[in-house]
């Protein structure tokens, strides 16, 4: 069989896994809402928000994922601020209350992390949480995420398969010293930038400015001014019809993701990597990155100069390194099934059990009794839990529900109808809007479609190789 063929089936496969279905997210919508009546028996949180963040929010998150949640403490309609103390006061209150309560497990407390939180497990599909306080910045970068998603659909594809792989690689874990998941998308982001010819440009070009900086005030203006400036940007970039199309498969991408960081362990010595500026950047001649105390340095584009990698040590960093060069040689040289390199033991029993059931992953599928509109698109069913999440928790600051202030996950789901994807009736796996939003139709919209079939235009601008409006920047030592 032929080993392109193979692996683009076998990228098939693995995402029709990783996929969440209707059930994954009902089970992080209750959460949601369970852990907004716990912070509401706690006397000193009374009228503070449960409001989610991170892949959830972004849509980068597979039916395993975590979920990341925020306690927003009331302030008007200010920006609240809190010190790291009263942070770790409150999160031991919500810690004691969770104790008290049946719903939850594992509650562990980690008060001196960067930012302090709360972890626990959810008895409804052992679903691991991270609660912190305050963390508008967080919930703003899961939006900016989600937005690039309306890009090009084959980023949210390929974070879900590198998570995986980065699991079955044991790298994907800041614990034990490997990565985030957020290091891992903005890897991903950093390829786009840097491959031939470019699908995304430097983030820069989206939001010009440190975004986490940007947010003081009123926080409803806050947001605003930077949804506004990067609606404007993100419609400039995909309505330019002056880019060049990159056509690569995403088997072509993800070959071409592990060839690209072979040599990260050597290359970290003196350069790091910045999705900002979409090149690596000399670290003796970026001195807002000095001193150099970290293996490997990938700069938040959203929130300079911290670093994304600060959990990697370079004992792992080897490690991060040898996986990326044992997968890219199997896997370009057809050595072995794609398999036995990308999943962990349990996915791959997942996807063996599927396929010995009947022909292709149909039994996968995530709306199996979805039915399709006058366009042809398949749109599941809805359910219980969208209507009893939709417009209970997420209140703005005033008090009333569904306004243009709604928080948390409802930002993506008004940002994608700002960004709205093209072609969508050619995408096999929905760009997922998150459900809240009264203008926002609570079905869900999937392809029918068992493989990956794309209009070359899917996504990208016409052709037009003299005009592409940013290229690769020149990469050194290369």
């Amino acid at each position: 069989m032929n080993s392109s063929h193979s692996l683009a089936a076998t990228l098939n496969d693995i995402l029709q896994v990783v996929n969440p279905t209707d059930g994954d997210w009902a089970k992080r919508f209750q959460i949601i809402n369970d852990l907004q009546s716990v912070v509401q028996t706690v006397d000193i949180l009374r009228g503070a928000t449960v409001e989610p963040f991170g892949s959830f929010v972004s849509n980068l998150f597979t039916r395993w994922g975590d979920l990341d949640i925020s306690i927003e403490l009331p302030n008007g309609s200010y920006i609240p601020t809190a010190g790291k103390k009263l942070k770790q006061t409150l999160l031991l209150d919500v810690l004691k209350a969770l104790k008290s309560l049946s719903g939850f497990h594992g509650i562990k407390y980690i008060s001196h992390a960067r930012v302090p939180i709360l972890k626990c497990n959810s008895n409804n599909g052992n679903i691991s949480c991270d609660i912190s306080i305050n963390n508008l910045s967080g919930q703003m970068k899961s939006k900016l995420l989600f937005w690039i998603n309306g890009i090009d659909d084959r980023f949210r594809d390929m974070v879900l398969i590198v998570k995986e792989w980065a699991k079955a690689h044991g790298i994907n874990d800041p614990k034990t010293g490997t990565f985030n998941s957020y290091s891992l998308s903005l890897l991903i982001i950093f390829h786009f930038q840097t491959c031939e010819p470019a699908i995304l440009p430097p983030l820069s070009e989206i939001y010009p400015g440190n975004m986490a900086g940007d947010l003081f005030g009123v926080r409803a203006i806050a947001e605003k001014n930077i949804e506004d400036i990067c609606s404007v940007n993100i419609n400039k970039i995909k309505s330019d019809r002056s880019r060049v199309i990159n056509r690569s498969s995403l088997a072509d991408l993800f070959i071409s993701f592990l060839a690209k960081f072979c040599d990260i362990n050597s290359r970290a010595l003196t350069q790091g990597i910045s999705p900002y500026n979409g090149q690596w950047e000399d670290i003796d001649t970026n001195m807002i990155w000095q001193p150099k105390t970290y293996a490997l340095f990938i700069e938040d584009p959203f929130e300079q100069p911290a670093n994304c990698a600060r959990a990697v040590g370079q004992r792992n960093l080897h490690k991060i390194a040898q996986a990326f060069q044992t997968s890219y040689q199997k896997l370009s040289t057809n050595q072995t099934h794609p398999l036995t390199v990308l999943v962990r033991p349990e996915v791959l029993s997942i996807i063996t059990r599927s396929q010995h059931a009947g022909p292709g992953m149909n039994q996968l599928r995530l709306h199996p009794q979805g039915r399709t509109n006058q366009a042809g698109i398949l749109r599941g069913p809805t359910g219980p839990h969208l209507q009893t999440y939709n417009g209970n928790q997420y209140q703005n600051r005033n008090g009333g529900s569904h306004s243009q202030t709604h928080r948390g996950a409802h930002g993506p789901t008004q940002a994608q109808q700002r960004y709205p994807s093209q072609n969508s009736s050619n995408k096999r796996v929905n760009q997922r809007p998150l459900q809240g939003s009264q203008s926002q139709s609570q079905d869900e919209v999937v392809s029918n479609n068992d493989t990956h079939k794309r209009n070359p235009n899917n996504g990208y601008s016409s052709q037009n190789p003299q005009g592409q409006r940013w290229r690769v920047r020149s990469e050194r030592n290369e």
